[in-house]
């Protein structure tokens, strides 16, 4: 749920730990009077003044750089006061404290005050800052939650993509979606009131064309959608295959470092690893996996391995099926890959790639089985041959387009899913619209209720639960 915001908050808003500055930050109306009383001085607005904080004994707790806000031109569309100070934690918190103390005072060394100095003021909790700033139409929902993704970005271009979400670059086109909807539904709701005229009407404003256009549009801002949570979320593979098919070699190689030990005994993988990498920008959270079989020489802990691997399988994006072509003639070695593609296939969803790696191509030299239903690779872990290939496919297979992702924006599965909604309404809507008699009534709230599922993104219609989920994600003092 939504924090109470009417109290002034403050919160420690930089990382927990050892720096060279910290911060402390304080939101809140009306925050002048404090600040001067914690200040010992007036501040000028948007001025940086270097000054001591004392305790209530005068003692200076540190020197700081004061800096004072005046909403609504502040982030959150408050007075914010920002206190930049030695980044030990226990400096921070004695400022924090101290701060807390002091917005309980009755009195100053000026004069005795009717209330409290600054009333209720309490730790912010999780998100509250920017929560404040969506509420104070700072931003609106889709730049909010860019600020925690381009705090949270794991690659270069995840970063740029979040930072252009939070310059309004995603929501730019998701409000010229909205004033197409908002013009149809206008010239929709204008005809049911003149039902006697309602067809000629209708085609005279071309209706159908503009509902063509926003179909169309929509489908452009779907694709730069989905492309954009795939920078934000990265893409889950994970690595499958029988004991030394590979794997780790290959979880190595991708990685560019010895992150799994690899020797020649089975069963040497028996935990879940790992890590993750980018290619063209795109995260990718490659996992190496205990290698799968059944054999009298598995133990205990190997088994556990084993069912880990396969928990990790039914939640994978992609799946890179191992094989050794070393032992692929083997017949034994032929029947365990099947058992395990019979099961890979009982396991995952219809729509979860499985790409089979051929591995080390530089000791055998018979090429991959084909099969026209299968996406294959032939490699070589050891060598590096045909990974460039294996990434690749990755990408196309996971529905990247392009090799760059210069332009893109950041977006959430949330926002994909939005979208989805608006195109099934607007399917409905054109569909009522191309039947023998239209029916208006229909297209009239198909319209609304993609406009409603469009406004969720931005937050323009949007539930106080799901707000409350979102800014709980973010890091405290942010």
């Amino acid at each position: 749920m939504l924090a109470q915001h009417d109290a002034p908050i403050i919160a420690i808003a930089t990382a927990p730990g050892r720096g060279a500055v910290g911060i402390v930050r304080i939101s809140g109306k009306q925050l002048l009077g404090f600040s001067q009383a914690l200040c010992g001085r007036k501040l000028e607005a948007r001025q940086a003044t270097y000054l001591p904080i004392n305790d209530a004994q005068g003692v200076p707790i540190d020197h700081v750089l004061a800096l004072y806000f005046q909403g609504p031109n502040s982030y959150t569309g408050e007075d914010v006061l920002e206190l930049q100070a030695h980044g030990g934690p226990v400096v921070l918190q004695l400022l924090v404290s101290h701060c807390l103390a002091l917005a309980q005072q009755t009195h100053t060394p000026q004069k005795p005050l009717a209330q409290a100095l600054l009333p209720g003021l309490r730790l912010a909790q999780p998100g509250e800052f920017t929560q404040r700033a969506f509420l104070n139409h700072k931003l609106d929902l889709a730049q909010a939650e860019a600020v925690a993704d381009l705090i949270d970005a794991s690659t270069e271009a995840a970063a740029r993509g979040a930072s252009r979400s939070l310059a309004g670059a995603f929501s730019k086109e998701i409000h010229q979606l909205r004033d197409a909807l908002i013009h149809l539904r206008m010239l929709v709701e204008a005809t049911l009131d003149f039902p006697e005229e309602d067809i000629d009407f209708l085609k005279q404003a071309d209706a159908q064309g503009q509902l063509t256009r926003l179909q169309q549009t929509l489908q452009q801002v779907q694709q730069h959608t989905q492309q954009g949570a795939l920078l934000r979320e990265g893409i889950r593979v994970v690595i499958a295959g029988q004991p030394n098919a590979g794997k780790s070699s290959l979880l190595n190689a991708l990685a560019g470092a010895e992150l799994a030990i690899v020797t020649p005994i089975a069963g040497t993988t028996r935990d879940v690893v790992q890590q993750t990498i980018q290619i063209d920008g795109v995260p990718l959270h490659v996992i190496d996996t205990a290698g799968l079989r059944e054999h009298p020489e598995v133990d205990e802990v190997e088994r556990i391995g084993i069912a880990r691997a396969w928990q990790q399988i039914e939640k994978a994006d992609a799946v890179l099926f191992m094989h050794d072509l070393t032992r692929a003639h083997e017949n034994a070695y032929q029947v365990s890959d099947q058992d395990i593609q019979t099961t890979l296939q009982a396991t995952l969803g219809a729509h979860t790639p499985v790409v089979h790696v051929w591995n080390k191509a530089d000791a055998a030299h018979m090429a991959a089985p084909h099969n026209s239903t299968q996406q294959s690779v032939r490699l070589s872990a050891k060598t590096g041959e045909g990974l460039q290939s294996l990434r690749e496919k990755l990408l196309q297979l996971v529905g990247w387009q392009g090799g760059s992702a210069e332009g893109l924006y950041m977006a959430r599965e949330r926002h994909v899913q939005a979208l989805h909604e608006v195109s099934q309404h607007l399917q409905i809507a054109s569909d009522s619209l191309n039947t023998e008699l239209p029916a208006l009534d229909v297209l009239a709230e198909e319209v609304r209720l993609a406009q409603n599922a469009l406004n969720t993104i931005t937050g323009e219609f949007t539930s106080d639960d799901l707000l409350g989920v979102i800014f709980t994600s973010f890091c405290i003092g942010k």
